[in-house]
């Protein structure tokens, strides 16, 4: 049964009968018509899910368009989406809970707008957590809302004694890439 998230809230990882192994968080959205002086027309949005893999409070590593796994595979990148078009899920990133290096404590997901649109020309938006093995979605947050923001800190998973959990972050930032994120990104490690 899917949790449907609101900002802030937290949901324990842990499945009847055992624990998650991995978990793929998909981002969806499609872009709103542009109005023009002749009507409206379809308009392509690059949204881009990007991962932080965090170790004591510092960046251990990275997962994005242009690097696609974390150094060890724990963590991978599905591919670039650049127009949001389609149904489902248009990027994802898998983790493998298991795999990933004990030193590392905490896994935020953010998505950022690469062609510089604001949330306010986005539709639909939403990021999901699904449970990889059984194809079940686990927890769903609602990202559409508009704004004036470029990028948006989606969530955070976190260790929690020796399983984890997912916190909905949800906080609007200004930046076109995970790198001019990781300051925003680093406080919600």
């Amino acid at each position: 049964m899917s949790v449907s998230l609101v900002k802030g809230q937290r949901i324990s990882l842990e499945k009847p009968g055992g624990t998650l192994t991995r978990v793929r968080m998909g981002l969806g959205w499609d872009a709103l018509p542009k109005k023009g002086l002749f009507g409206k027309r379809e308009q392509d949005i690059d949204l881009d899910a990007s991962c932080a893999l965090f170790a004591d409070g510092q960046v251990a590593d990275v997962v994005y368009f242009g690097k696609l796994a974390s150094n060890e595979g724990a963590v991978r990148h599905t591919g670039d989406n650049l127009t949001g078009a389609g149904d489902g899920d248009d990027e994802s990133v898998i983790v493998d809970l298991g795999a990933v290096p004990p030193n590392v404590g905490s896994l935020v997901f953010v998505v950022s707008s690469f062609s510089g649109q604001t949330f306010d020309q986005v539709n639909n938006a939403y990021c999901r957590l699904v449970d990889e093995t059984s194809g079940a979605e686990l927890a769903r947050f609602e990202l559409t809302g508009g704004g004036p923001h470029t990028a948006l800190v989606m969530a955070r998973l976190y260790r929690h004694g020796t399983g984890w959990k997912m916190n909905a972050i949800g906080e609007p930032g200004q930046g076109q890439t995970l790198r001019d994120l990781l300051p925003a990104i680093a406080a919600h490690a």
